[in-house]
């Protein structure tokens, strides 16, 4: 009795994955949901779906080239993977955008390790491509040879477009830019993968967007000294062929994780589009830092994802305009003059990847920090042989000197006491006040047009011995 019922027990599995297999391979087909292909594993299955994550082409163990994309649908919105094999990478699905729809024939589900996922067999599988919301398009973009159109694609189809506008992929509403960051918020962030580093145990992600991030502000008195090190986030610099990859306009942020983060062999590639999806930022010294969380997590990008094609129009829009590649949200004062006024602008990335060593600028930049900078060091500045200022723009952060046969003419020739120390407070942005609970707040530095030249100190170290003068530049009582 018992191994008769045991029998009836089985037989509606049995016939199910019988009903399925023999479905899989009827011209009208049946397409079932993410949720309910994980009751049959083993079995071929047909599916509609829409792509969440695009993985890299990569070579398989064997001699196949394998790509995973990570679907999802109604029945099951953290979706499954599904993993593609080919001679070739043509012949791998190349996912325009995420949100894009896939149509799936005869993969197999599978289970490994406590997780379930689809696997495509070049023998017997199939996929289309079309594209996501937004678009009337019935004709898929990309398909597999195996492919062949069914009557009911075009009523999946616009079911999955339907479905896909009230159920976001992404954290749309916490999307931002690096032009809007904000400390301690939790957000979304599509940039460009420049650059993976690990150091003291920790990955660096150095990323960029075309926009420049927000400038800061400082604490009046501790900061004007504390920030002089431009290197304090990253540790050593980066070398000169990997920083002559960066782009000239535009702020390259770093993003630190203090654990290893998928996909990160892809990136170090620095050609990825990816987004960042529930990271945070704080800043220190006055730098913007992104931190992963533990729900922090990646997602590759095509080049024709629909948030990179914004950015690279934004971009090549600012990058042609004169003004606009000029720091974002920048106002400069007339606290300073320069003798070259119809000089061209250069970032000063542009002439940290100059190609000579030695190179004539006029940029625009903030004062952030000063050595000396107290009034009791500012009174013996006669004495001196320089005064080293630290720079910022969006893209760089740099020392240059103001040597002793400038500082006359720096301070526009008069280096009395109090003269000195007004203009330095003014380049600071110090507060204006005498009252020690104001002088206790936070400086906001201006925004200045300022000449600079580089030079080497070494000539067996061209390179390593760069330094940067100030020179043409006066400072306006």
């Amino acid at each position: 009795m018992e191994e008769a019922s045991a029998r009836e027990r089985k037989r509606p599995r049995e016939v199910w994955k019988r009903l399925l297999k023999a479905a899989a391979w009827d011209p009208q087909y049946t397409y079932l949901p993410i949720a309910d292909t994980l009751k049959v594993p083993g079995v071929q299955v047909c599916l509609f779906a829409v792509v969440a994550e695009i993985g890299a082409a990569v070579h398989s163990l064997g001699t196949d080239f394998t790509v995973t994309l990570r679907i999802v649908d109604e029945s099951r919105k953290d979706g499954i993977s599904a993993t593609f094999f080919a001679e070739n990478t043509a012949l791998l699905p190349c996912v325009k955008s995420s949100g894009d729809v896939i149509r799936l024939h005869n993969v197999v589900v599978k289970h490994h390790h406590g997780e379930f996922f689809l696997t495509f067999d070049k023998k017997f599988s199939s996929f289309a491509l079309f594209e996501g919301k937004g678009s009337a398009e019935c004709s898929p973009y990309q398909t597999s040879m195996k492919y062949h159109g069914c009557k009911r694609d075009r009523e999946l189809l616009t079911q999955m477009r339907t479905w896909l506008p009230n159920n976001p992929l992404g954290l749309k509403d916490l999307e931002l830019q690096l032009r809007s960051l904000k400390s301690g918020s939790t957000f979304d962030l599509v940039c460009k993968v420049l650059h993976v580093r690990e150091n003291s145990g920790k990955w660096i992600f150095y990323v960029w967007d075309g926009t420049d991030t927000p400038a800061t502000e400082f604490q009046a008195i501790s900061d004007a000294e504390a920030v002089e090190s431009p290197l304090v986030l990253e540790g050593l610099p980066l070398p000169r062929e990997v920083l002559c990859t960066m782009p000239c306009v535009g702020t390259v942020l770093r993003i630190f994780s203090d654990r290893s983060v998928n996909k990160v062999l892809h990136m170090q590639k620095g050609i990825y589009w990816a987004r960042f999806c529930n990271i945070t930022c704080k800043q220190e010294f006055g730098i913007w830092k992104g931190v992963f969380l533990k729900c922090s997590r990646v997602r590759l990008l095509s080049h024709e994802d629909g948030s990179v094609v914004d950015c690279l129009k934004m971009y090549d829009s600012r990058n042609t305009n004169k003004v606009h590649r000029q720091p974002m949200a920048s106002f400069p004062s007339n606290i300073a003059d320069v003798e070259y006024e119809k000089a061209g602008y250069s970032t000063l990335m542009e002439s940290l990847t100059h190609h000579e060593v030695t190179h004539k600028l006029k940029t625009l930049v903030r004062v952030v920090a000063a050595y000396p900078c107290r009034a009791s060091e500012l009174r013996l500045l006669s004495t001196r042989k320089y005064i080293r200022l630290t720079l910022e723009d969006p893209t760089a952060r740099i020392h240059a000197h103001v040597y002793k046969d400038n500082v006359v003419k720096f301070f526009g020739g008069c280096l009395t006491e109090e003269v000195v120390i007004k203009k330095m407070n003014k380049l600071l942005g110090m507060p204006e006040s005498e009252d020690e609970e104001v002088a206790l707040l936070t400086r906001n530095p201006p925004w200045i047009w300022c000449c600079l030249i580089s030079y080497y100190r070494d000539k067996n170290d061209r390179w390593g011995s760069k330094r940067y003068q100030i020179y043409a530049t006066t400072i306006r009582d």
